[in-house]
């Protein structure tokens, strides 16, 4: 999936909390009087790792959610694979396109310092999330803590992660699996807003749509053409990245929305909103209000019954 940067998370996934069974475990400030300074401290290596490298907020976001929607968010992406398994991090999915990991090293070597063994490191991802999330002018929220580390990460699992070729009716059903409604689905869909990826992904949209047309006829031409400058015909270079908002690739804002209405959806998985009634109505409607969008997000993570974020 190349550097994909899939977030269908909109503050990231945060509501994909796959793991509602120890929803009710979690806490607010749950580390208050264990580490009172965890979450200050990971803010603190997120915001001088996101002033040095602005794409590193939409890393940590995908970060968290492929974390989130493969075994819940249990940091099993974090895991190393071993001579006798591939991790989940090692998958074709993932790849050498996670971004981020070397950040949550950071945040965790500073934070085992102060309270050895303590902060679980699904805990401080989805502080990093979140941190990513306001560094990048999202709304701000809480952060229910208290996740456990996972101990097992499969390579094979990473099948669960929604693929950039899919259209919207696959898309529903996928979301659908996981506990998640289409209008809850495409309000996630707007973390792409700060999403970036190499040309693979979308390369079939420019060169070899169909049989009959080489070209996706629902990409805006002018929008073909320069992708087209940026990724030449067979293109697998990794040092090329493609934002998928272009007018403000670092901003957690509408553009999205704004880009799709304009048929300036970069993967066939997110123009692919347009074809459909109700989720075409939502995107034109956070395309002109992207308060709402953003209201709607955080209202998503925070109240979502499956929620374990």
């Amino acid at each position: 999936m190349g550097l994909r940067v899939k977030i269908w998370a909109a503050l990231v996934v945060l509501s994909l909390s796959l793991v509602g069974s120890m929803a009710a475990e979690l806490s607010v400030g749950f580390y208050r009087s264990t580490c009172s300074l965890a979450e200050f401290v990971v803010k603190d290596e997120i915001r001088k790792a996101f002033f040095r490298d602005r794409g590193t907020a939409a890393g940590l976001v995908r970060l968290h959610f492929h974390d989130c929607f493969v075994r819940g968010c249990d940091g099993s992406v974090l895991i190393d694979s071993t001579p006798s398994n591939s991790a989940e991090k090692d998958s074709p999915a993932n790849g050498p396109s996670l971004r981020g990991l070397e950040v949550i090293d950071s945040a965790k070597a500073r934070v085992e310092s102060m309270c050895k063994g303590v902060v679980s490191c699904a805990d401080i991802l989805a502080f990093a999330a979140r941190d990513s999330v306001e560094l990048t002018g999202g709304i701000g929220y809480d952060v229910p803590a208290g996740r456990r580390d996972g101990r097992v990460s499969l390579a094979s699992e990473t099948t669960d992660l929604p693929p950039p070729s899919l259209n919207v009716d696959q898309l529903t059903q996928f979301f659908s699996e996981k506990g998640l409604s289409q209008e809850e689905m495409v309000i996630l869909a707007g973390a792409h807003t700060i999403g970036r990826s190499h040309c693979p992904p979308f390369s079939s949209r420019l060169y070899s749509f169909n049989s009959t047309t080489s070209q996706d006829p629902s990409l805006d031409a002018n929008y073909a053409a320069q992708l087209k400058q940026q990724c030449p015909r067979g293109s697998t270079d990794p040092s090329i990245v493609v934002p998928m908002n272009p007018t403000s690739p670092n901003m957690m804002d509408n553009g999205y929305y704004v880009d799709i209405v304009l048929n300036r959806g970069l993967f066939k998985s997110d123009q692919t909103l347009l074809t459909n009634q109700a989720t075409a109505s939502q995107v034109s409607q956070y395309a002109v209000n992207g308060l709402l969008w953003k209201t709607r997000s955080r209202s998503l993570i925070l109240y979502s019954p499956s929620s374990s974020i």
